[in-house]
């Protein structure tokens, strides 16, 4: 299985970013905790231009804490720091504003020697449906970003202002130009970070399936059974059609959709 999918809006989308580094102090980087290693773009350091990150590792109710914490802190530095939450939870971005301000605060400290209290402006950004609309919606406490469990629903750059000094810019979701590493991009496939109608979804649940044979064979035997395979899975789950045909399609679907409704369980593939 071949993954290479980059439209179009993703090029004019990290070109606009690009351009607007110049007037932003604090960059969001939105990771899903289910693959946040590869929900980094590799080329990071020279699309940041060495402006401070914060990055939010979000979907944590869905990811496997244990492995989160064997490399999380390697987003902790001089210029750079991270938070764990789920976006979804009300409330949960409060720290979120303080971590900003932190980030930030030698640029404060400038303005507010000269007795000017400066806006900060954070760029939001992350793979399709990492949840970054979703976060900021949580931060202003309204629906003001218009959001949903699938890439591609952020369409244009929108500022929101959160609290009383910081002004969020939501960007489109966005891969990189080449997804040469295959194992990266089957990944973000699972995590449907890159749409379904452009990858093989029996394909996509028989990668999935043997990938997390590796980590978690014990949630897939609770939830699947014994046979692990797809004609097995298909007749545990009574997916067969009259005349005794399996319902290969559905059953890929229901597998890929168990994954990313954490019916499996609580899982990092990184």
């Amino acid at each position: 299985m071949k993954i290479n999918w980059f439209p179009g809006h993703m090029t004019k989308a990290l070109k606009e970013m690009k351009s607007m580094l110049p007037s932003i102090d604090v960059i969001l980087y939105v990771l899903d905790g289910r693959a946040p290693i590869s929900s980094i773009n590799p080329s990071l350091d020279t699309l940041s231009q060495g402006k401070p990150i914060l990055f939010v590792i979000n979907k944590i109710d869905l990811s496997d804490e244990e492995k989160i914490k064997n490399f999380v802190t390697r987003f902790k530095g001089e210029k750079s720091d991270y938070v764990c939450l789920n976006s979804t939870m009300s409330g949960a971005g409060k720290i979120i504003k303080t971590k900003i301000n932190n980030l930030a605060k030698d640029r404060i400290e400038k303005y507010k020697a000269k007795g000017v209290k400066v806006a900060i402006r954070a760029l939001v950004v992350g793979v399709p449906n990492s949840g970054k609309s979703t976060l900021i919606n949580n931060l202003c406490g309204k629906s003001k970003m218009v959001t949903g469990n699938k890439p591609g629903v952020t369409k244009m750059r929108q500022w929101v202002a959160i609290g009383d000094n910081i002004e969020l810019c939501d960007t489109p979701g966005t891969l990189y130009p080449n997804l040469a590493d295959q194992e990266v991009a089957k990944k973000l496939a699972f995590i449907g970070s890159i749409k379904d109608q452009v990858v093989d979804q029996i394909e996509l649940a028989e990668e999935l399936l043997a990938f997390l044979k590796k980590d978690y064979l014990p949630l897939l035997e609770k939830r699947f059974g014994q046979d692990l395979s797809l004609e097995g899975i298909a007749r545990k789950r009574g997916y067969v059609r009259g005349g005794g045909e399996i319902d290969i399609e559905r059953t890929a679907q229901a597998i890929i959709d168990d994954f990313r409704k954490s019916r499996i369980g609580r899982i990092t593939l990184d």
